[in-house]
């Protein structure tokens, strides 16, 4: 299990810096030919959206797998032992379930918008909705991963770590 989630985890690195390098260099390509040769192309804009979207969701999984995303912990931070491991992990299970809605809408999408291209780069408007659908289904499997291993965290819980109190 550990040696797959290795290979996710150096697959989306990869990928995501390979649609970075794309993102800008379609953008750059944009901005040379409008203003150098006066004549904008559509497809190059349109792909570095298309990228930037793909950016996006790939990021949460991986922002989630750092443990960097943005939350406010101003309490959390003030609370210690069972309480903060019971707390975290139904963290999880907020963040699996807004995940999960938002999946199953991204499916819903993708089945809808078939047969609706982009504009300028002549594909299916359904793979930008990919995004979401990979995006997050990975961030569902580590919120599961770190949920778990919060549960065993609890099991295993001793109150003698926090000085005795429980």
């Amino acid at each position: 299990m550990k040696n797959t989630l290795k290979i996710v985890n150096r697959t989306e690195d990869i990928v995501l810096i390979v649609m970075f390098i794309a993102m800008v260099s379609a953008i750059f390509f944009q901005i040379v030919t409008r203003f150098v040769f006066n004549n904008s192309s559509s497809w190059s804009e349109e792909l570095g959206k298309f990228l930037f979207v793909w950016l996006s969701w790939l990021g949460i999984s991986i922002g989630h797998r750092r443990k960097e995303h943005i939350k406010i912990t101003l309490l959390l931070d003030k609370i210690k032992g069972r309480a903060r491991i019971i707390i975290d992990a139904i963290n999880e299970l907020i963040l699996i379930a807004i995940c999960g809605i938002t999946l199953y809408y991204a499916v819903f999408l993708m089945g809808i918008q078939w047969n609706t291209p982009y504009a300028g780069i002549k594909i299916s408007t359904s793979w930008g909705y990919l995004s979401l659908v990979l995006g997050c289904g990975l961030f569902i499997i580590r919120a599961l991963i770190f949920f778990f291993e919060g549960v065993k965290l609890l099991r295993n819980y001793d109150a003698s770590t926090e000085g005795g109190r429980s």
